[in-house]
Formats: structure tokens, C-alpha cells, sequence
């Protein structure tokens, strides 16, 4: 069966669960459990499809309006979990204002910003249901099942579904390498926090099934293909692991064992030396030679976005004014790195500074920061919010990935399921206490 017959399937079982949601009227349990799996069905096409996602979350969203409740919901916005993710939103639609861009590249820019509209009723839904953790049930099987697909195409690059005029890339099924690399290591370093309790508590066989699944991933991007994003994000989350989750001899041991395995591993994968190599050749061709080498374009985007940022410090250029900043800025020869234009230096920071001033990084820290806090406590859910904001932040410092459509969803979905998780629990929590609601 093709992929467009895959993805038209799907939509028409999203569309019968949505249906069927709309119509139980007077069986409330039925509907939020038809929500729910419309979210476990975008979480199967978050690793694999673009548009399915996007058709997906408007299905999604349009069950849960027959499944919600006003004036709790309400109530749930003012926290500010939620109250900051709709302030960038207000704040980049209110920038279109003072943008002196056309209309259609303000609205283009904008739009990447309104997904994080959704954070509140995945918040408020995943609160209410008991089976948010089949979401990440799901995206971690469908990413596992991404890791055979790269296997194949690997070994053989005409199974690839990339159409043949774009970059096929090295084990690339679909997608790209960046965003198969962001699935995999999140994938991987989340499984560590289920694998230590299964070991803690005798479980030897789950633990080693689940330390299989991870180690799939880990070989993958060590034998196939890792972006250096994914490469550099990997060694932080993981230390945020061990000095969260395990003592410190046991650190010491590990932290020796790493050393030695990374070692190995460059050692024997061509792969990864290739794109160890690739960091310092990249700079060194920009500095020498002043072309636009991945590396030395980054530089060259983050220098001239500070001075933008310097011309504008308070509310900034406005919603999609960073592309005619740049065509402004550049001089040069077309093939020379500073001439090089762009609507994205490549960094989530100053993606916002340029666009909404201090306003914006004011407001883009204050909502990580307020996820980041969510997540402080046990268990697997807020382990796994805790990992989904560390990647996003720390990979931000490359790339624009919250404005991003797979890392963004990825945000997104793995934010509000798992911060809807944590805020039930902590309700349940508190109503056994005696100590009321939150």
C-alpha cells in the first residue's frame, strides 16, 4: 500500500473517531475516550507525516470542543502554564502591527507561533483522562518502527519515500535527518528513567526488553545518521539523568563508561567521525575562505540578529520582518556567506529578539521556565515534560526548533499530555490530602 493510501486511512479513521465523538452525546466517557485516541493516532503520525499531524490536531481539537466543560476550562487559563504560551502568541500577532513586511510574510511568520495555542486544552483534557501515557506509548512505538525503516534504507536508499528531487540523505525514510535525530534521542533518554525503576525493583526482563528498544535508537544514530544538534543535546540530557536519578559513584562509573563507549563508537562508525569532522572543516572553510558552510552561516545569522536586535531592543522589528533585515544586510558576491538571506537565524532566542524585542525573550523564558517548573517531582510523566523542555531549550540554541513544525509539535504534544498527567496527579494528590485543589 503507498503512503498516500496509508495517510488517507488514517485521516478517514481520525474522521470516524471524531464523528463518533461528536455523536456519543450522552455518554461522556465514550467521547473524552475518542479524544484521547485521536491524540494516540497523531502521536503514530508525529515521526512520520507533516500534514497528517496538522489534519490530525484540527480533528482533534474539533472532539474535544463536544467534550468540553467552559467554565472549568476557563479557569484552567489563568495559570501560567498557559497564560504564557497565549502572551507570545498575542504578543507575534500584535507585531504585525509595527512589521513594515508584506502582509502575506507577517501572517507566514505568525503561523508557526500558533500551535502553541493548543498547550491549554491538551493541558486541560490530558488533566481529566487516565490514559495520556498511551500517547507516548504510541510515539514510541511508531518511532521504533521508524529505526527498521532507516535500517532498509540504509541498506538500500531506493525505499526511501523522499521524492526523488530532495536530498535523500543516509537512512532517511522520510523527513529529514534532524528531525529523525530530535525523535530518536528524545526517544532514548526518556527510556533511562523506566529502565533504572524496572532494575530497581527486580524487574530484569522489562528492563532489558526496554534497554533493547533504547539501544535500537543509540545504534541507529551512531551507525546510520545523527544530527549534530542531536549529538551535542545528547551528553546534557543524559548527564541531567544521572544527577537526578542516580547516586554519585554511580555517576563516576558511568561517566567513565561513556567516555570509553563514545570513544569506541567514533572509532568504528564512519558515520559519526563524518560528522564530528564536519564542526571544525565547516568553520574553517567560513573563516578562510568566507563561504556559507552550515557552521559559518549560523555565526554570520547570530551576528547580524544582534544588531538587529540592538536597533530595536524593546518590541523589535515586528511579526516577519527578519528576511528583509537580512536582504538589507548582506553584501557581497551571491556566493560569499554574507550575502546569504534568510527568515530564521537559526536560534530560537533571537528569532523572538529580532521579531518582539526583550519583549518577546522576556515572555519565550518565562513560558520555559514555567513548563520546566511543572515537571519538578517524580514519576514517569514529569520525567518525561522534564525531557521534552531540556531538549527544546538546549537544541533552541541551533536552531528556531519551538517555531519549527516537527520539533514545535513535538513541544507541543509531549508538554500538554505530559503536563495534563502531572497536574491530575497532583490534584488526586491533594484532594486525598484534604488540602483542595492545587
Amino acid at each position: 500500500m503507498r503512503a498516500a493510501d496509508r495517510l488517507r486511512n488514517t485521516m478517514n479513521s481520525l474522521g470516524s473517531l471524531v464523528s463518533s465523538t461528536l455523536s456519543a452525546r450522552h455518554d461522556p466517557a465514550a467521547r473524552i475516550r475518542n479524544v484521547d485516541l485521536i491524540a494516540v493516532l497523531v502521536a503514530v503520525l508525529l515521526p512520520w507525516s507533516t500534514s497528517g499531524v496538522g489534519i490530525g490536531m484540527l480533528l482533534w481539537l474539533a472532539a474535544l470542543a463536544a467534550t468540553l466543560e467552559l467554565r472549568p476550562f476557563l479557569y484552567s487559563l489563568k495559570r501560567p502554564i498557559c497564560l504564557l504560551p497565549i502572551a507570545l502568541v498575542a504578543l507575534a500577532a500584535m507585531g504585525t502591527l509595527w512589521s513594515d513586511a508584506p502582509w502575506s510574510a507577517r501572517t507566514y511568520a505568525l503561523s508557526p507561533a500558533t500551535k502553541l495555542l493548543v498547550l491549554p486544552f491538551l493541558f486541560y483534557h490530558f488533566e481529566r483522562s487516565t490514559r495520556g501515557m498511551w500517547v507516548f506509548i504510541a510515539f514510541l512505538a511508531s518511532c521504533t518502527l521508524l529505526t527498521v525503516a532507516s535500517w532498509m534504507v540504509a541498506i538500500d536508499p531506493s525505499l526511501s519515500l523522499k521524492a526523488p528531487d530532495e536530498p535523500q540523505g543516509h537512512g532517511i525514510f522520510v523527513k529529514n535527518y534532524i528531525d529523525q535525530s530530535q525523535e530518536f534521542l528524545l526517544c532514548t533518554v526518556v527510556l533511562a528513567f523506566p529502565i533504572i525503576t524496572l532494575l530497581r525493583q527486580g524487574k530484569i526482563r522489562q528492563a532489558l526488553l526496554l534497554t533493547l528498544v533504547a539501544a535500537n535508537f543509540v545504534v541507529n544514530m551512531v551507525f546510520v545518521v545523527v544530527s549534530r544538534t542531536a549529538l551535542v543535546t545528547l551528553p546534557v540530557m543524559l548527564a541531567v539523568f544521572a544527577m537526578a536519578h542516580l547516586k554519585w559513584r554511580t555517576n563516576v562509573m558511568l561517566f567513565v563508561a561513556a567516555v570509553v563507549l563514545g570513544a569506541l563508537a567514533w572509532t568504528v562508525s564512519p558515520q559519526l567521525q563524518a560528522t564530528t569532522d564536519k564542526f571544525m572543516r565547516d568553520y574553517r572553510v567560513y573563516k578562510e575562505f568566507n563561504q556559507p558552510t552550515s557552521v559559518g552561516l549560523r555565526l554570520e545569522f547570530w551576528e547580524k540578529s544582534l544588531r538587529f536586535f540592538a536597533e530595536a531592543p524593546v518590541i523589535g522589528h515586528g511579526t516577519g520582518s527578519t528576511r528583509r533585515l537580512f536582504e538589507a544586510a548582506a553584501t557581497g558576491p551571491a556566493v560569499l556567506a554574507q550575502a546569504q538571506v534568510i527568515g530564521n537565524p537559526h536560534n530560537q532566542t533571537l528569532n523572538v529578539a529580532v521579531q518582539w524585542g526583550a519583549t518577546g525573550v522576556v515572555i519565550l523564558y518565562a513560558m520555559w521556565l514555567s513548563h520546566f517548573a511543572l515537571f519538578r517531582g517524580e514519576g514517569l510523566a514529569a520525567w518525561i515534560g522534564l525531557m521534552v523542555v531540556l531538549q527544546n531549550m538546549f537544541s533552541s540554541l541551533f536552531n528556531s526548533h519551538l517555531f519549527d513544525f516537527h520539533e514545535g509539535w513535538m513541544y507541543v504534544l509531549g508538554v500538554g499530555v505530559a503536563g495534563g498527567m502531572v497536574l491530575r496527579a497532583r490534584s488526586e494528590a491533594a484532594e486525598c490530602s484534604g488540602t483542595g485543589r492545587p
